[in-house]
């Protein structure tokens, strides 16, 4: 499919010391999350040559602080709605690490399977698993190109894998071995909800719903929110290869493969004409 306009996607943290993304194209930009503190998210702005002016709205997945201490911050200082459901909204407001909510003004509510046009994208929230207020994964099309992000997932619901087959362009996560979540040093409690059909998905989960879900017009994923105690990324990819080579998926051949730093940026990775490059880490929406 032939794309005329160039978008970009970066990755400001992903891991549960902070979760934020930026997808821009050449008019606007959409930001999933704000879970990187504030004077960190200020720094990067400064660092990829962030016009703020140009970025729409906010997209919340869900209420954990990881994914929206910021966000209340971001929103006050520079006027963005934050768009996300009911139920989420009323988790910031209880949050106790989100210092600064966001204005009432500025809380805008969408119910998941409602699609609402945001700047240059086209953004529907879906139902995801995990032991937060209320979760959801976000389907987003730009110019008939579909992005979908799936994190903080317990386990692959119908609906996800739906989501997953319609993909050309997913963020994913896969936050943990299996065994070394078995064998390491967390109390049971926190090993049952790690593991259990509200926690989080695995390397090995990941790679399969992808294998058994994707189909040929998937051409990027990027695995997010690795455990920094029960993952590390030359793991993660490992875990996901092997997985997918047992299904006759070849990394590099049938789609490419990322994993985002948790802690620092990741990328900013370029789309033009249909092909994903990587920049030389400048990140210009200021045409």
């Amino acid at each position: 499919m032939s794309i005329d306009f160039t978008m970009q996607l970066i990755s400001f943290g992903s891991g549960s010391s902070g979760n934020s993304y930026l997808l821009t194209t050449d008019h606007s930009a959409l930001m999933i999350d704000g879970g990187v503190g504030i004077r960190t998210i200020k720094k990067y702005f400064r660092q990829y040559g962030v016009v703020t002016e140009r970025i729409s709205h906010i997209i919340v997945t869900h209420d954990h602080a990881d994914h929206v201490k910021a966000v209340g911050a971001i929103s006050c200082e520079h006027a963005i709605p934050v768009v996300t459901t009911a139920d989420v909204h009323r988790g910031i407001m209880r949050n106790y690490c989100v210092t600064r909510k966001v204005p009432a003004a500025m809380a805008v509510s969408i119910a998941k399977g409602e699609t609402r046009v945001l700047g240059d994208f086209s953004v529907r929230p879906f139902a995801v698993p995990h032991d937060s207020l209320d979760c959801v994964g976000y389907a987003i099309d730009v110019e008939g190109t579909r992005f979908c992000i799936i994190t903080d997932c317990g386990h692959i619901t119908d609906e996800i894998a739906k989501e997953i087959a319609e993909a050309e362009y997913l963020i994913i996560e896969a936050n943990h071995n299996i065994e070394m979540v078995r064998q390491g040093a967390y109390p049971p409690h926190l090993k049952a909800r790690i593991l259990g059909l509200n926690g989080h998905l695995s390397n090995h989960d990941c790679a399969t719903a992808i294998a058994e879900h994707a189909t040929p017009r998937l051409r990027h994923v990027w695995l997010c929110h690795l455990s920094e105690e029960n993952n590390h990324p030359e793991l993660a990819r490992k875990d996901v290869e092997t997985v997918l080579r047992a299904h006759g998926i070849t990394i590099g051949v049938d789609f490419q493969l990322d994993v985002l730093n948790r802690k620092t940026p990741s990328g900013p990775f370029i789309i033009d004409n249909g092909q994903w490059t990587m920049d030389n880490g400048q990140l210009i929406i200021d045409n």
